[in-house]
């Protein structure tokens, strides 16, 4: 991290999380986040679902929910952004505080409860940025109090055809009750086939928890393989807390996400990459910080990976650092390309 991203670093983490987060998006918007110095190496280069990519690291949705600063996170050396989640309706989400650092776990638990600016404002900046370089996806969530939240899906899913280069459809969020119910065998098969039936050329993906038992896991497979998903991401946050945390506010209620999310999503990782064996190609979350991770979620069958945590800690610098540190690792294991190394541990 060069000596302005540290210090930047540093003073966010003087402010409270949201307001860091809000902060953080405003230097964005007026160019005083530093852009380290990116070299594009073809080893990185590879496809998912169609969609061509610079390199397998993308930022995860939860950082830029209303689309205000895709170009420049794209600068920073994402390979795609993902937006969102936005619900059809302006949602305030959950009372603050929401949103709480776990500093000595190099973690985050947040409730937010997606909380945006709906969908008539994402659609406005989407077609503002249309031409554009720069693989871009929206992540679809359902309002808290709607009556019929596969319907939310559908709707956003229409309004932004033609916008976005693909969608995830988000039923893993713990923080709108209900919603991970979505993930049952017949309410997953009924959202997914009502949702690819208005789907159009934008590949559509899937967002899974973290919290998932064998059955979980083997009905997700089939109501992906069977409703024709084009890729599944694995994972969301979790609700559960590891007996490791030692930072103050480990108890608070929320999704978990950072360091401490690493083995439980790669463990599932590999077992949906071996279940699913290349039917769905997979995109890994959860605890990347660093390119030994990213690393590990290739071999353990990711086609790529996301990270949104870890840059609360590591600043701006930490995409191409982790994009260096993998194109390091793949030609010292003798690849010719980051695809030839998906699964390599499955």
């Amino acid at each position: 991290m060069s000596g302005l991203a540290r210090l930047g670093t540093r003073a966010l983490h003087l402010l409270p999380p949201e307001a860091a987060h809000t902060a953080s998006l405003m230097a964005l918007k007026s160019g005083l986040v530093p852009i380290p110095p990116i070299v594009a190496d073809p080893i990185l280069r590879t496809s998912i679902a169609g969609l061509e990519l610079p390199n397998p690291v993308g930022l995860a949705a939860g950082y830029d929910k209303n689309g205000e600063v895709i170009d420049p996170l794209l600068k920073l050396g994402f390979g795609f952004v993902e937006c969102g989640a936005v619900t059809p309706r302006p949602q305030a989400g959950n009372p603050k505080p929401r949103v709480f650092r776990l500093a000595g776990d190099r973690a985050v638990i947040n409730r937010m409860g997606f909380n945006n600016a709906g969908l008539t404002a994402l659609r406005s900046r989407l077609s503002a940025r249309l031409g554009r370089p720069g693989v871009v996806g929206i992540n679809l969530g359902a309002n808290k109090d709607s009556e019929d939240r596969t319907e939310d899906y559908v709707t956003s899913l229409l309004a932004l055809d033609g916008l976005a280069d693909f969608f995830t459809v988000n039923i893993s969020s713990p923080n709108t009750p209900g919603l991970r119910a979505l993930q049952s065998k017949a309410a997953l098969d009924e959202l997914l086939g009502r949702v690819m039936a208005a789907s159009g050329a934008a590949p559509v993906f899937l967002k899974v928890a973290p919290d998932l038992g064998d059955e979980d896991l083997a009905d997700i497979a089939a109501s992906v393989r069977d409703n024709g998903i084009d890729a599944l991401i694995v994972s969301n946050t979790t609700i559960e807390r590891p007996e490791t945390l030692v930072s103050h506010d480990r108890a608070e209620t929320g999704g978990l996400s950072g360091r401490p999310l690493f083995d439980r999503s790669t463990a599932l990782l590999k077992a949906f990459a071996q279940t699913l064996n290349g039917a769905v190609p997979l995109i890994g979350v959860g605890g990347v910080e660093d390119a030994d991770t990213a690393y590990a979620k290739i071999r353990a069958g990711a086609s790529a990976v996301q990270l949104y945590s870890a840059l609360v800690y590591e600043g701006p610098g930490l995409v191409a650092r982790i994009n260096r540190g993998l194109a390091e690792r793949l030609k010292a294991d003798g690849y010719s390309n980051v695809s030839d190394a998906v699964g390599a541990d499955v």
